[in-house]
């Protein structure tokens, strides 16, 4: 099984509605986000899937969350908070059936989208 990997950034403010501490109250991180590909068949250049294909379509799915209020996007509500295990849920969602991934002559698919809020905090979100 080969892992690809690949890293994108975005820059936003959130608050989190209910948390009994800081996070309560606006506040902004510049979160990381990492996409793993995977799968077992390489193309005929001996690639899983080029990396920049995989960065483009993470840089399209990224790009509305670019310097935004997230509180104020869908599907962020008073049901779905704007947390970072949301964030990474929400990226795998719309990142997954990218077209990219089939286009290739491999079986490479999306397996985990990681967001880190901080240098030291991240969350993981992997298919069911």
């Amino acid at each position: 099984m080969y892992q690809l990997k690949v890293q994108g950034a975005f820059e936003a403010a959130h608050q989190i509605p209910g948390y009994p501490g800081k996070c309560a109250r606006l506040h902004g991180h510049n979160w990381v986000v990492e996409a793993t590909v995977q799968g077992t068949k390489l193309d005929d250049l001996g690639m899983l899937i080029d990396f920049k294909t995989v960065k483009a379509a993470l840089h399209d799915a990224l790009d509305r969350f670019d310097h935004r209020y997230l509180n104020e996007l869908e599907p962020f509500s008073s049901d779905t908070k704007p947390t970072a295990e949301n964030l990474a849920r929400i990226i795998f969602e719309e990142l997954a059936p990218a077209a990219c991934f089939e286009a290739h002559g491999s079986d490479a698919a999306l397996s985990a989208v990681t967001v880190w809020e901080s240098p030291k905090s991240s969350v993981t979100y992997s298919k069911p």
